[in-house]
């Protein structure tokens, strides 16, 4: 580590009590708390049974077709970062979000809420950034709005992306299709985003330099979809990470999951990083990796095609669905024993994405 030493005054927990009667950043964070703002704040005001579906995405029929629409909003600081900056999450986000419904993102929307004082090379910077994120992952950003606040009302750029894409004939993607005995497949290496945003936002230096994994994940999930179109279940693990993710799943099946805690694909950079900030890597962020259930007769064909893509080189089988202990998430430990891995109450690194 470099010698900077760390201005902790400024910081805030992310976990509070659950009880708190004002919006806390845990709020955000993708955890306990999150959930629990949505699932009794936002959805009895807004009701429907799409929206009950609370996947990354929504699935619906419109004129025939079936249709993923999602939308996200992106409030990272720093703006940029190793491997990335809010233009590239603004894009790839959504893209990842459609693809976890098993569609290809066709169009894109963009709306910018721009503090008063910012420099127009930045706002420029940005936008540059999201052109060629969109080209990239094969999208059109077709419409968009800009609003400027006062300054001091901002944080320089917030932007928000809404998305669709069609879904193929035959995909099924919720996690109400997980059984017992499906594999579970994570596609890569897991925490780098996290870690790269603290390490820039607190000045901390490692000796690796650790990357975020921010990319679209359109090519790696139709290439996994030509295997089989039953797979059953497919999510991104950004806020909240690798843990928040399974026990989503696994709630929302009914179904308990067991991974090898060993098994998980962790960089020793992340490990070390995690270790001396006191961070558990199941629940840093990602933002260019899936975890997928897949039927057991398809896993071993999944996993090669996911290998033969070069987003899915690392990807590994970590764990399995089970009859026991239904909507809980076990690891199994290097020492032979078991621990339970429990939905974050709020989010360990607030404002990663």
């Amino acid at each position: 580590m470099s010698d900077t030493a760390l201005d902790v005054t400024g910081w805030t927990c992310p976990a509070p009590l659950r009880d708190h009667p004002r919006v806390v950043m845990g709020h955000g964070g993708g955890g306990a708390l999150s959930a629990e703002l949505v699932r009794h704040v936002f959805a009895p005001a807004f009701g429907g049974e799409v929206l009950a579906q609370l996947g990354d995405s929504a699935a619906i029929t419109l004129g025939g077709a079936r249709l993923a629409f999602s939308t996200d909003s992106y409030v990272v600081r720093p703006l940029f970062f190793p491997g990335g900056g809010i233009g590239d999450l603004a894009v790839n986000g959504t893209v990842n979000d459609l693809a976890m419904s098993g569609a290809r993102a066709a169009y894109l929307s963009c709306g910018f809420i721009l503090e008063e004082g910012v420099e127009v090379a930045t706002v420029a910077r940005v936008a540059e950034a999201m052109g060629a994120a969109a080209r990239a992952a094969g999208v059109e950003i077709a419409t968009g709005d800009t609003k400027v606040v006062e300054a001091g009302h901002g944080d320089g750029v917030y932007i928000n992306t809404a998305g669709i894409g069609l879904i193929p004939q035959g995909v099924d993607l919720r996690p109400q299709r997980v059984v017992p005995g499906d594999v579970v497949i994570v596609s890569g290496e897991i925490g780098l985003h996290g870690v790269a945003i603290m390490s820039v936002r607190e000045g901390l230096g490692f000796e690796a330099d650790i990357v975020s994994d921010c990319a679209p994940l359109g090519g790696l999930v139709e290439t996994m979809l030509a295997v089989t179109p039953d797979l059953h279940v497919l999510r991104d693990p950004t806020r909240g990470g690798l843990a928040a993710a399974l026990n989503e799943i696994a709630a929302a099946s009914d179904t308990g999951v067991v991974i090898s805690e060993g098994r998980v694909p962790v960089p020793e950079s992340v490990a070390n990083a995690c270790a001396i900030l006191g961070l558990d890597p199941f629940y840093v962020a990602n933002e260019g990796k899936l975890v997928a259930f897949v039927p057991r007769e398809h896993a071993d064909a999944v996993l090669d095609a996911m290998r033969a893509h070069p987003l899915g080189r690392h990807a590994t089988v970590i764990g399995e669905a089970v009859e026991a202990h239904p909507g809980l998430v076990v690891a199994r430990t290097g020492l032979g024993g078991t621990r339970v891995v429990d939905l974050p109450i709020g989010e360990q690194l607030p404002r990663i994405c």
